[in-house]
């Protein structure tokens, strides 16, 4: 095993880890993102009952997208970093096959866009200017109080997406419809609160018990990790599992695979039959609605948006994390770009959403995998789910949230390297790290720190020069012009995000 590590230059003794911890690693981000090979054919076909043709076909597409994703993170980045279809992007794209964007289209039209993206995608990658990539001058342009402060507004956002799978956390009591009375058209919950913790005195199995399994495999870990237990993640995970089979939380999936039939109809290029594979090019342009080219153009524009902005986040805070850093930057930044880009456009090709880096990789981080073995292990693992959808199926969601949790903990240490010194950097350090938790994004984060340091930077020089014009220089003294630092890049970003926010996908 050692002489195949040195082979794809894995080295896990340089990380100081081993083979053992790389490979359990691997095993615990798999778990924590396993959802993902049920939620993502579910929202893109919005087929939850899973009896439509193109369910199968999908689940089919989220593996594999996910198992070549991961593998070039593996080989190419060498990075414990794994991909597969991201969350919010399935939604967009079952909203364009339902309509909900304000057109529709089909299956295959749809997974064109992706891979345009896609395609585009990879483009800010290879392009270089004086030798550095578009994606890099991009990077650069991040702020550093903005990037700084990413690592925590994921340790956050990680941690609430476990809470919220755990049912630990969830919507506040029955809203009320306040447009009556003229106050808009939002709705309003009657306790005051969007969301409020699960109500553990009902002892009620079904509503807390997930809950109480994540709770307790949450504090295994911290036990185990407080006595330098290895594999303390997994362990968790696993006695939340075993927990979880008296509390009616574990129980084995029902649902039956017919694992060839569904592998023929996938590879027919029969819409009908659910054939997803290559739809893309199958399909052709045929608007369902007669839409314009601009709903299009808007469209791949806000896939490239969340997933740019998204895998840099994740990369960021994950790779920090591991100490897996250098000069602020991950390690093989480059490769983890042509990683992500290759993964959307392979991913479009088997017919699934955008593909990109999940912020679950902390999870098998934070069980000790620092090299591109624990990716290699995670691909395998998605590889293998093909064939084995039942059993992964059965994993409850809860148990792996705890992981999520304990990942969140462990990702607040990076508050330490936020720098906040001055209005122009704790503002937006504030805004990134609330902003991805509430608004449930990381591109969503990233843009509010990066417009309100755009903006207070711009205000903030242009009341100087005003000061500068109008003023006296004191007696003795020389009057100091103020300097415009702010760096055209980081503007030309601000101008992305205020398209991403305020312009509407179906203009």
């Amino acid at each position: 095993m050692n002489k195949f590590c040195t082979l794809l230059d894995f080295d896990p003794e340089k990380k100081k880890t081993s083979v053992k911890t790389e490979i359990i690693a691997g095993i615990v981000t798999f778990l924590a993102m396993a959802y993902i090979l049920t939620l993502n054919p579910s929202l893109i076909t919005n087929d939850w009952a899973r009896t439509g043709v193109l369910w199968p076909s999908v689940f089919i597409a989220t593996a594999l997208g996910a198992f070549i994703g991961t593998l070039l993170m593996a080989i190419l980045a060498k990075l414990p970093l794994a991909q597969a279809p991201g969350l919010g992007l399935n939604s967009m794209v079952g909203g364009l096959l339902g309509g909900s964007l304000g057109f529709a289209c089909s299956f295959g039209n749809a997974m064109l866009l992706v891979l345009i993206s896609g395609i585009l995608f990879l483009l800010l990658s290879v392009i270089t200017v004086k030798g550095v990539s578009v994606r890099e001058l991009i990077f650069d342009g991040i702020p550093e109080c903005v990037r700084g402060s990413i690592s925590v507004g994921i340790g956050l956002f990680i941690a609430f997406i476990g809470l919220v799978n755990a049912g630990i956390i969830v919507p506040g009591q029955s809203a009320i419809d306040l447009t009556a009375l003229d106050l808009g058209k939002y709705l309003i919950p009657e306790t005051g609160t969007l969301v409020t913790l699960v109500d553990f005195s009902c002892w009620d199995m079904t509503v807390v018990g997930g809950a109480i399994v994540c709770l307790v495999g949450f504090i295994v870990i911290a036990v185990l990790s407080h006595f330098n237990v290895k594999g303390a993640v997994i362990i968790g995970i696993a006695v939340g599992t075993v927990l979880g089979i008296p509390l009616g939380v574990t129980t084995w999936s029902d649902y039956t695979w017919k694992f060839w039939t569904y592998f023929e109809n996938f590879f027919s290029f029969d819409s009908s039959k659910g054939g997803t594979f290559l739809a893309a090019f199958t399909e052709g342009f045929s608007w369902d609605s007669g839409a314009a080219i601009m709903p299009c153009v808007m469209t791949v524009i806000t896939f490239c948006m969340i997933d740019m902005f998204d895998t840099m986040g994740t990369c960021v805070g994950c790779c920090e994390a591991a100490g897996l850093m250098d000069n602020g930057k991950p390690l093989r930044y480059n490769k983890i770009m042509y990683s992500d880009s290759i993964a959307t456009c392979t991913g479009a090709l088997f017919g699934t959403s955008t593909v990109t880096t999940f912020v679950e990789s902390g999870a098998g981080i934070a069980a000790g995998g620092k090299t591109g073995l624990t990716a290699l292990t995670t691909a395998i693992l998605f590889l293998l789910s093909i064939v084995l959808l039942p059993l992964f199926a059965s994993i409850p969601t809860a148990a792996a949230a705890s992981a999520l949790l304990w990942v969140g903990a462990l990702m607040l240490k990076g508050a330490k390297n936020i720098k906040i010194d001055g209005v122009k950097n704790f503002v937006p350090a504030f805004l990134t790290i609330a902003m991805m938790p509430l608004g449930y994004s990381i591109t969503t984060g990233i843009g509010f720190g990066i417009l309100s340091y755009v903006l207070i930077d711009i205000f903030g020089y242009l009341s100087s020069l005003v000061a500068y014009k109008c003023g006296k220089a004191k007696e003795g003294e020389e009057k100091v012009k103020p300097v415009w630092d702010l760096h055209v890049v980081t503007i030309i970003i601000a101008v992305l995000f205020i398209i991403y926010f305020f312009v509407p996908t179906s203009f």
